[in-house]
């Protein structure tokens, strides 16, 4: 899988089997393995306590390494089909209100974090992708920034990589009063620094470094208790900007095109929430273009 996949991936995949496979199944014969120890297994991660998620995406790790098994003739049948895995139930969407988010803004730009802040929060983008952004990818004429790579800390090291999916590469209009601030930035910002993989990013630390999302995500919290807001992730700020731009009746096609979606489908299903007010001002809409209460005196 390393070549295909992404090093982060690669990472939690490798993580994964040292955690919770190898030491109930590594020692065992390849073609001995039962069904039944993988059942075994995963009942133990249930009984530690672990999400119903992560022993799911075990189970998708260790049956496609099966599967694999079973193409290269090592085994005649995949043991890890049949087995029985709990279910996962979809969790709560968070996102600040309308009102939330000017009072988020406000605190957030009295701060050092306020502009990388304020890109999460009106583009959507993912934390990964919006801490990679170079000076590059903005388009001061159009007011647009192409996102078209990742950064991550893997193993110590920054390591820059591609997006998500392909989808994912994509262009993002920037409301006015944030390219002012990346402006702004720009004109503050140096253009030499001592760690090369921080060379030309947009958002940096006082040191010049690459920000680390967790440590974003500490200031982020800080900032959410002082303005007296609601705990949410930083990740949050994703469904944020796409709760706020369909509720103020974006078309889902945009909205997923800037989150970079799969498609419009995946967004309304993860969205659903939102579609009652989309169809109350629908209807609203309908009712003054046809006239209805003309129509109806």
């Amino acid at each position: 899988m390393k070549p295909r996949i992404r090093v982060k991936t690669c990472q939690d995949y490798d993580g994964m089997l040292r955690r919770y496979i190898r030491p109930s199944l590594g020692e065992r014969v390849l073609a001995a393995i039962r069904p039944l120890e993988f059942q075994t297994t995963y009942q133990k991660m249930i009984e530690r306590g672990l999400s119903a998620r992560t022993v799911r995406y075990t189970h998708v790790v260790l049956r496609s390494a099966m599967r694999q098994a079973v193409q290269w003739r090592l085994l005649l049948e995949n043991p890890a089909d049949g087995n029985r895995i709990p279910h996962q139930s979809r969790g709560e969407m968070r996102s600040l209100t309308v009102e939330q988010a000017k009072m988020f803004l406000r605190t957030a730009l009295s701060t050092p974090h306020g502009p990388v802040l304020a890109m999460a929060l009106t583009t959507g983008m993912r934390p990964s992708e919006y801490l990679g952004l170079k000076w590059q990818d903005i388009d001061w004429t159009r007011q647009t920034v192409s996102v078209v790579r990742s950064i991550r800390k893997v193993n110590g090291r920054w390591c820059f990589g591609d997006t998500k999916r392909s989808r994912s590469r994509r262009p993002i209009k920037l409301q006015s009063w944030v390219v002012a601030l990346l402006r702004n930035l720009q004109t503050q910002a140096s253009s030499s620094s001592l760690y090369p993989e921080a060379q030309d990013l947009v958002f940096k630390t006082a040191l010049g470094q690459p920000i680390n999302a967790d440590y974003l995500a500490r200031h982020f919290k800080a900032m959410l208790d002082s303005s007296g807001l609601p705990r949410i992730r930083l990740y949050d700020l994703r469904h944020t900007a796409a709760t706020l731009a369909l509720s103020a009746g974006v078309s889902p096609k945009v909205v997923s095109e800037q989150l970079g979606h799969a498609s419009a489908a995946f967004t309304l299903d993860t969205y659903c929430h939102v579609l009652p007010h989309m169809q109350d001002e629908a209807v609203a809409r309908m009712e003054m273009m046809l006239g209805a209460q003309t129509l109806a005196s």
